[in-house]
C-alpha cells in the first residue's frame, strides 16, 4: 500500500523538479539495439520512476477493411493473461492485474492510427524494476489470447457500438471520415460486422506481423542511466526478437478532394453536430509550424479565436467552436467543429465556411500573430511538465524522425514564423472550396 501512494505521489511531481529549468535543453540518447531496435533515451534521474514506451507500426492503418478495429482488440487482449513458461506458471487476467497491483507498476497497450504501443511505469528501486520488466517481457512474449476472455470483450464491445451509433456526434464523425478519406485506411470504421469478423487467430497473427524488435522504437524517460537502459531493451527485444520482419506493404497516400463534400442527415436532437473539414498534412510537412501557429489564431486558441469571435461572440451561434489539424504518417484531417440549434446550423456553417476562406486569402494580423506567439512560447513548460508528456513528445520526435534537439528548437520555430508563412502554407494546405460539411440533426 505504502509503495502503491509513494508511486501516485511520484506520479504528480512535475518534470521541472527532474529537468530544471524547464527551459534548459532536454538532452536525448539515441542508438540502434542489435535486434534492429531504435532506442531514445532521457535519463532525469531527480525522481526514481521509469517511464517506456514502445512502437511498433501496427496501427489501424495495417488492419484489413473487412476487421476494422483490429489493432485495438489485439492491443486490448494483451491483458488477458500470460502463458506459461519454462518455470513459470500461467497467469489469467486477474492474476495478471494483481501482479502489477503488487508491484505498484503499470502496463498497457494501445492501439492509434499508425501505432501500435505497449507502456511500462515502474519506480527504478532494483528489485521492483527488474520484476516488472520481466512481467512485461512476459506479456510480450506469451500473450494467452484467451477465448473466453474476448467473447465478453467482444459482446461489451458491441453494446458500446449500438448505444454509440445512437449519438449524433457518432453519426457525424463517421461520415465526415467516410468522406474526409475515402478508402483509405484512416476512414475504416470499426462496425459489428467487422467485430464480429475477428478471432483470436486473427489478433494472434497481427501481433507476430507487427509487433517485432527488428520495427520497434523503444523511448525511456526516468532515472536510468544508459547501461541499465540497454539491460532493459535487452530483455524487452528478446521478448519479440522471433516475430515476423519480412517488409510490410506500403500504404497508399491519402487522396485530396476533389469537390466539396455537402451531407445533411436527419436527427432528433436538441443540438445538431457540424463537422468540416478535409485532408491536412502528414507530421513531416515542411509547413507545420506555420500551420500550427495559424490554426492556433484560426480555432485552435479557444475564446481568442478567430472562429469563437464569429461564430460565438458575435452571432451566439454556438458555445463552442474549434479547428485543428491531425497530421500522422500520412495526411490526416484539417477539422472545424461546433454545435448549434438546428435552426441555426446552415447560419452556422455560411459563417465558418466564411471565416476559413477569409483566412486563407488573408492570414492573421500581426497583432493576432504575436499574441499567438507569446502565449505558444510562455505555455511551452506545459507540454513537457510531467514524465509523461515528456515521453510522449520524445516518443514524437523519434517516431516521425525529427531532430533531436527538436524540444530544444520549438519556441524558436514558432518565434519565427511570419505572417506570410501562415498565408502561404493555409494558400497550400486549405481549400475553402473543397470542404467537406456534414451536419447531423439540423432543421430542414
Amino acid at each position: 500500500m505504502c509503495r502503491n501512494l509513494f508511486l501516485r505521489v511520484l506520479l504528480t511531481l512535475p518534470v521541472w523538479a527532474v529537468l530544471a529549468p524547464a527551459q534548459a535543453a532536454i538532452p536525448i540518447e539515441h542508438w540502434t539495439h542489435a535486434s534492429g531496435a531504435r532506442v531514445y533515451l532521457v535519463a532525469s534521474p531527480s525522481i526514481p520512476m521509469l517511464d517506456v514506451q514502445i512502437d511498433f507500426d501496427g496501427g489501424s492503418r495495417r488492419e484489413p477493411a473487412a476487421q476494422a478495429g483490429l489493432a485495438s482488440v489485439t492491443a486490448g487482449l494483451l491483458s488477458g493473461g500470460v502463458a506459461a513458461q519454462p518455470g513459470l506458471p500461467a497467469l489469467d487476467e486477474n492474476q495478471l492485474s494483481e501482479a502489477w497491483v503488487d508491484l505498484g507498476a503499470q502496463f498497457g497497450a494501445q492501439a492509434s492510427a499508425d501505432r501500435f504501443s505497449v507502456s511500462l511505469r515502474s519506480l527504478t528501486e532494483p528489485d521492483l524494476l527488474d520484476r516488472a520488466v520481466a512481467l512485461a517481457a512476459r506479456q510480450l512474449a506469451a500473450p494467452a489470447w484467451p477465448e473466453r476472455v474476448w467473447q465478453r470483450d467482444r459482446e461489451r464491445l458491441l453494446a458500446s457500438l449500438k448505444e454509440a451509433e445512437n449519438r449524433p456526434g457518432t453519426l457525424a464523425s463517421r461520415s465526415f471520415a467516410r468522406a474526409v478519406y475515402g478508402s483509405h485506411p484512416y476512414g475504416f470504421q470499426a462496425n459489428a460486422a467487422s467485430f464480429n469478423a475477428i478471432g483470436v487467430a486473427d489478433m494472434r497473427a497481427f501481433f507476430r506481423r507487427h509487433v517485432a524488435a527488428c520495427r520497434a522504437q523503444v523511448t525511456l524517460v526516468g532515472a536510468i542511466d544508459r547501461a541499465r537502459a540497454g539491460r532493459i531493451v535487452d530483455q524487452l527485444m528478446a521478448a519479440v526478437q522471433s516475430n515476423d520482419c519480412t517488409a510490410l506493404p506500403e500504404v497508399p497516400a491519402v487522396q485530396p478532394l476533389v469537390r466539396a463534400v455537402d451531407e445533411r442527415l436527419p436527427f432528433a436532437a436538441a443540438q445538431a453536430q457540424v463537422l468540416m473539414g478535409q485532408p491536412g498534412i502528414a507530421r513531416d510537412d515542411p509547413d507545420f509550424f506555420p500551420l500550427f501557429v495559424g490554426n492556433y489564431i484560426l480555432g485552435g486558441g479557444g475564446f481568442v479565436s478567430r472562429l469563437t469571435t464569429e461564430v460565438r461572440e458575435k452571432r451566439g451561434l454556438s458555445y463552442s467552436v474549434y479547428s485543428y489539424f491531425s497530421p500522422g504518417r500520412h495526411a490526416g484531417a484539417f477539422q472545424i467543429g461546433l454545435t448549434t440549434r438546428p435552426d441555426q446550423a446552415a447560419q452556422a456553417v455560411g459563417v465558418a465556411r466564411e471565416v476559413v476562406r477569409r483566412f486563407v486569402d488573408e492570414g492573421p494580423t500581426e497583432a493576432e500573430l504575436q499574441a499567438a506567439r507569446e502565449f505558444l512560447v510562455n505555455g511551452f513548460a506545459l507540454r513537457i511538465d510531467s514524465n509523461r508528456k515528456l515521453l510522449d513528445n520524445v516518443a514524437s520526435i523519434a517516431w516521425n524522425g525529427l531532430p533531436l534537439d527538436y524540444l530544444d528548437t520549438w519556441t524558436q520555430q514558432v518565434e519565427r514564423v511570419s505572417v506570410s508563412d501562415i498565408r502561404r502554407a493555409f494558400a497550400r494546405a486549405v481549400q475553402p472550396e473543397r470542404l467537406v460539411t456534414v451536419v447531423v440533426g439540423a432543421q430542414p
